[in-house]
């Protein structure tokens, strides 16, 4: 049964977490005489159905009767995502990868009874060809350091004891014994910068708001991250809500802050339930609510849903969001730290953010400033998706390279496809070349190179992919996503999204590519709140470098990597063409004609409607687009 005795002091959560460190070193070496199968239940993993690989575990369990000698439990994000859904076993730490339902009975029959290791379910290295037992050893591990992610694929995100074994509160416990102004000084010496995308000094916004008098001040953690392909702060909420909590109730003694407000979007449905279920269980232990361990100390946690506005990731327009209003963004001055939510000193920390500062006061500021590079200390998380092998989620210190992250832990591009570029920032960003690659990540290094750290998204590209598609794409995101408040971000970006149109559309002339440099620096100028002040920048980015691209669709009407439609055309190669007919066959639109194994079979070039059918239904590579 779960302990909801009342924590009442210091003293008594200290010798709580003792406990629970004992008990989850004895699951972790094995002297609790047990097998312990732990399952990813990550979103990504989710979907690929380990929820019914828990499901049947427990079940041969319970058909074995082997309650007492195997336990089956489940963590958060182990960040392989491409490789899930995962399985580990311990003591012996073995990982499973791409485990499917039907192998449980093998898993247990075979590792658990027999203690003899399932070889095919082994992660294989791709450059060695040998399988790999352990997580650590895997390559796409190797180079990461797990800050933010702390606890996330080792313990079960709703189980508090768990979090209280794996280092929970012992920061909060630190700051109590430290006078709000120093635990200020603290996050001021570590050098730590939001995690959100703007990279401004957290300590300095705790101290704005510390230095404001008032009878009321909050904690707002923004949960919203919106960037297409993003997943980081969902991924933490999963894996180890805990610790933002813990963070958000350091932010919030420090500031002499007595409430606090999650802001997730309502998509995140798994990561609210852990969230709450997570705050539920603090309450009834005592470590929210009415003087906190007796030490005078009072605070709430309060969960507020989004409802998927991207303009809502901006600090004032979240504000007005959780106020009830609609979500746009206010003038500034006064910043949210003066006048913030209902008009009291707020600060607002994106969930990354605050995942690092339990670790800060853990081990300290000069420890954590060891880590990374002289001006972006700590780790960063990014979304790392794409043309790359290896897709998932990424810790790394500040100062790895572009290329690390790339080729070393994303393991390349597939298929020996060539390297084009990575956007980082989301929308907001801006694309990074080949050039570029040996780049140190850190927030100015990116920003100096023509893009931004954003939330952490990080999109890989090939050769097959056109870069003024790409920038299109992230337009018709802005467009559809712009608050429409000021006039240079509602109607600029529209405009801007024309213009693009006309160059993927091969209609558009060397004049429309002076007026799109010029109107987004307008834009860029003009716009109330960072969404329009970052939008153009996908265009300036490629504009900029790959400006031969541009060039190539203007002026000889051609999109060399066969993405933009209008400016391509479907052909069959009539000697590789082997008179099936399978290609018409398939046309939507009647556009294929030839004579079943008698002559080769032509594409109507007037009909074809560039849809791709032919090309996917052909098995003899017979037809090509140029």
């Amino acid at each position: 049964m779960k302990d909801t005795k009342k924590i009442k002091s210091l003293a008594e959560l200290t010798k709580k977490i003792s406990n629970c460190e004992d008990c989850l070193k004895n699951k972790f070496s094995g002297k609790d005489n047990k097998r312990h199968i732990v399952v990813c239940g990550g979103t990504g993993c989710l979907s690929s159905d380990s929820q019914l690989i828990i499901d049947r575990f427990n079940q041969i369990i319970k058909e074995k009767h082997l309650e007492d000698k195997v336990s089956v439990n489940v963590v958060g994000c182990f960040g392989f995502c491409s490789q899930g859904p995962f399985v580990k076993i311990y003591p012996e730490d073995t990982l499973y990868h791409a485990v499917k339902p039907k192998d449980c009975e093998r898993i247990i029959e075979e590792d658990i009874l027999n203690n003899r290791i399932v070889e095919d379910l082994l992660y294989e290295d791709p450059n060695t060809h040998k399988k790999v037992q352990k997580q650590d050893d895997i390559n796409f591990y190797k180079k990461q350091l797990r800050i933010a992610l702390h606890g996330c694929g080792t313990i079960n995100p709703e189980i508090l004891d768990e979090a209280l074994g794996y280092d929970a509160f012992k920061g909060l416990i630190k700051a109590l014994s430290m006078e709000r102004s120093a635990v200020i000084q603290e996050i001021l010496d570590s050098g730590l910068r939001g995690r959100g995308g703007g990279g401004f000094p957290t300590g300095r916004k705790w101290k704005f708001a510390f230095d404001q008098e008032n009878d009321e001040k909050y904690v707002v953690c923004n949960g919203d991250e919106g960037d297409p392909g993003a997943f980081m702060d969902r991924s933490i909420l999963e894996g180890n809500p805990v610790s933002v909590i813990e963070g958000m109730m350091i932010a919030g003694y420090a500031i002499g802050a007595k409430n606090g407000y999650f802001y997730v979007r309502a998509e995140y449905p798994i990561a609210v339930k852990r969230l709450q279920i997570a705050i539920k269980e603090l309450e009834e232990v005592g470590l929210l609510g009415d003087n906190i361990l007796n030490s005078g100390f009072s605070f709430k946690v309060h969960v507020r849903l989004g409802a998927g506005a991207f303009v809502c990731g901006e600090e004032t327009a979240l504000l007005n969001s959780i106020e009830g209003k609609r979500g746009m963004p206010r003038p500034r001055p006064p910043f949210p730290a003066v006048k913030g939510l209902w008009g009291k000193p707020t600060i607002i920390n994106n969930v990354e953010t605050l995942a690092n500062v339990p670790y800060i006061l853990r081990i300290g500021a000069k420890e954590f400033a060891k880590i990374g590079t002289e001006r972006s200390k700590g780790t960063k998380v990014f979304a790392l998706g794409g043309k790359v092998k290896n897709v998932g989620l990424v810790e790394v210190p500040m100062g790895t390279t572009l290329r690390e992250l790339v080729f070393d832990i994303g393991g390349g591009i597939p298929n020996n496809k060539r390297f084009q570029a990575i956007q980082t920032g989301g929308p907001s960003g801006g694309c990074l070349t080949l050039n570029e690659l040996d780049t140190p990540i850190d927030f100015d290094n990116l920003i100096e190179k023509g893009s931004m750290m954003g939330s952490g998204g990080a999109i890989v590209m090939d050769e097959d992919n056109c870069m003024v598609d790409v920038a299109k794409f992230y337009l018709e995101f802005i467009c559809d996503e712009s608050c429409g408040k000021c006039s240079q971000c509602r109607i600029g970006t529209k405009r801007l999204l024309e213009l693009l149109t006309t160059v993927t559309e091969g209609k558009a002339t060397m004049e429309d590519l002076t007026k799109l440099q010029t109107l987004s620096e307008s834009i860029s100028a003009g716009s109330l709140c960072g969404l329009g002040q970052t939008a153009p920048n996908p265009v300036l980015s490629t504009l900029n470098k790959f400006k031969d691209v541009y060039v190539r669709h203007v002026q000889d009407k051609k999109c060399d990597a066969g993405v933009c439609k209008s400016l391509i055309s479907y052909y069959i190669d009539s000697n590789k063409c082997k008179k099936c007919s399978l290609c018409a066959r398939n046309c939507p639109v009647n556009a294929i004609s030839g004579v079943v194994g008698k002559e080769p079979f032509t594409i109507d070039l007037n009909k074809c409607i560039k849809c791709g059918t032919c090309i996917s239904a052909c098995k003899f590579n017979a037809i090509y687009k140029r």
